[in-house]
């Protein structure tokens, strides 16, 4: 490969692309083959209007798991004898509609699933019409309302009612659309601030040559904005969880609200500061079209030569506007992109085909919110509010998202240890796995020593007072701990795969797939929901660590070979998309 250099007054080849020179990339170094073999590959310095992205999401989260994080005793523990507001006291468990674990898991289960099937709206809104920044404004506006509307059925004289379940549903179903459109586009948003592209030589101070890898950036970036997001959780989750212990349900839901009005300002007042992409029109058929014209002629009632046919090495080669006009003398009309388009179409429909295999990823992950804190309820909690632990996930992801940036993978990179995006997903999918084999543990161990046997969950005394397990509640830690590396590998690490692997004018389509997964993997959890009882709980946890492990293996070897076009992929020039010429 030769060295790679931008000349400023024309035009230069680069790789096989042909590239113009831009400002962004002006006065940079490029690396030889040679190089690109041998220098070590670091993070370029992450742009500050990024960080002030990320104090939107930071609130936003908080809002979010703030509320979350009570919903599982707001539905499944009843009101407290002679409380107005759900407060549990010390020595008592918070609780308001009292509708079991079962309508619990099955609720939070719906919203979690509401909450990360509308991305795909939000994206199609923002690639289409009205672009990431004005579609994100809109979003807040909707969460908002959804926010104001939850601290009703929590108030005193509203809590004891019947009305109250249908008024928190009307809530949660606002608050989750508004959530939805948010989460498609402030991913794409934060990262979009980092401009280049490509990978560039620089000397470092102790005179080492390096390449700065856009890709590593990327992943850097997100490492950071999932620092956010998990700050805005921990304080959330830990300041709401107490409220509803000792004052009630109507101020976990109330300062959520107040915190979320946080995003509004500083939307506002950074309008002008951060780099926007505007919207392209109907992309979304155009790349439909696309994949239905390279699938023309390939299909067959023999599945295996259909298969063959339709993986075959050509298939996004001879739909290139180019190969098409050698072929015919003239491309078609709607054909209004370029080759390079047609390539980052196919890297986009690439890594949905990644994405495929999360949702047996987050059914592990779902346990965070659901069984987890009503395992607990059935434990020795010494006065913590039953779902205080999972303030462990978020804390553990504080700790550890500097030292996996500043010395875990640097040390890797050090020895030569290329740990791509698809490795890191597979070690996610295990580290989840050990997640789920630690609770089932713990949970073979409460049945053992509840003094209601498999009963733990309903065990109370004639009083009607909860009998526990003598187990300390802290021994469940290790599964929030694990969970939280496994984010480390796969959420934090598909975060980046979605934008990186996105083509530039649908990274917000690509993003939204990506949270659809988790919309699956809470459809899916459905399935699990007659599990999420006594005396099945030691079953529910073992299956979703069976599946998390054969879906670990499987999806290595499902994308082995992806692996080894990461460089390719992520060095692929832009394509050239007329958006005034549509269907």
């Amino acid at each position: 490969m030769a060295e790679l250099h931008y000349d400023h007054d024309a035009e230069k080849s680069v790789g096989s692309q042909s590239e113009i020179y831009d400002p962004v990339h002006a006065g940079l170094e490029f690396p030889t083959a040679e190089e690109l073999a041998t220098l070590r590959r670091v993070p370029d310095t992450i742009p500050w209007n990024a960080y002030l992205i990320s104090v939107v999401e930071l609130a936003e989260r908080f809002s979010y798991y703030g509320s979350v994080v009570v919903f599982t005793n707001f539905i499944q523990q009843p009101l407290p004898p002679g409380s107005h507001s759900g407060a549990g006291g010390h020595d008592g468990q918070a609780g308001a509609l009292g509708m079991g674990q079962r309508a619990s898991t099955g609720i939070g289960t719906f919203y979690s699933f509401w909450c990360y099937v509308t991305p795909l709206l939000g994206a199609y809104i923002a690639d289409t019409y009205l672009g990431r920044f004005k579609t994100i404004v809109v979003a807040v506006g909707i969460a908002m309302l959804g926010h104001i509307l939850l601290i009703v059925p929590s108030l005193p004289g509203v809590i004891e009612e019947k009305s109250a379940l249908g008024a928190f549903l009307v809530a949660i179903i606002i608050m989750g659309f508004g959530t939805g459109l948010f989460k498609a586009n402030i991913s794409p948003l934060v990262a979009e601030q980092y401009q280049r592209t490509k990978m560039f030589i620089k000397t470092t101070q102790s005179g080492e040559r390096v390449i700065v890898d856009p890709s590593a950036t990327v992943a850097r970036m997100y490492m950071y904005f999932y620092l956010f997001i998990n700050l805005g959780a921990l304080v959330g989750q830990l300041a709401m969880t107490y409220a509803e212990k000792y004052v009630g349900f109507w101020l976990s839901f109330t300062l959520p609200t107040i915190i979320f009005s946080v995003c509004p300002i500083v939307l506002y007042f950074g309008r002008n500061k951060y780099v926007r992409s505007d919207p392209t029109g109907s992309v979304l058929s155009k790349a439909l079209r696309l994949l239905l014209f390279a699938a023309k002629g390939r299909w067959s009632l023999n599945p295996a030569r259909a298969y063959r046919q339709l993986t075959a090495p050509d298939f996004w080669e001879k739909a290139k506007p180019s190969y098409v006009a050698k072929q015919t003398g003239q491309k078609p009309d709607w054909m209004t992109f370029d080759d390079q388009w047609v390539d980052e179409v196919r890297r986009g429909f690439k890594a949905c085909s990644v994405f495929a295999w999360y949702p047996l990823y987050w059914l592990t992950y779902n346990q965070l919110n659901n069984n987890l804190p009503s395992q607990a309820a059935t434990m020795s909690t010494h006065g913590l509010p039953n779902d205080v632990l999972s303030n462990l996930n978020p804390l553990t992801l504080i700790i550890f998202i500097p030292i996996f940036d500043l010395f875990i993978y640097p040390e890797l990179r050090r020895r030569g240890f290329n740990f791509t995006a698809l490795k890191k997903i597979t070690v996610g999918f295990m580290t989840g796995a050990a997640a789920m084999c630690w609770a089932a543990v713990v949970q073979h161990y409460l049945y053992k020593t509840n003094p209601c046997g498999n009963s733990a969950s309903t065990c109370t005394d004639e009083e009607e007072n909860p009998l526990v397990s003598h187990l300390n509640v802290w021994i469940q830690s290790g599964a929030y701990i694990l969970i939280a590396f496994s984010e480390i590998f796969a959420s934090i690490t598909g975060l980046e795969y979605a934008f990186t692997k996105g083509p530039k004018n649908m990274r917000s389509l690509v993003m939204s797939v990506f949270l659809f997964t988790s919309a699956l993997a809470s459809a899916l959890g459905e399935a699990f929901v007659a599990l999420s009882t006594d005396p099945l709980l030691v079953w529910n946890y073992g299956a979703m660590a069976v599946i998390a492990t054969i879906a670990g293996f499987v999806f290595w070897f499902s994308v082995r070979g992806l692996d080894a076009e990461e460089d390719t992929l992520n060095n692929l020039a832009e394509g050239k998309f007329d958006k005034q010429r549509q269907d």
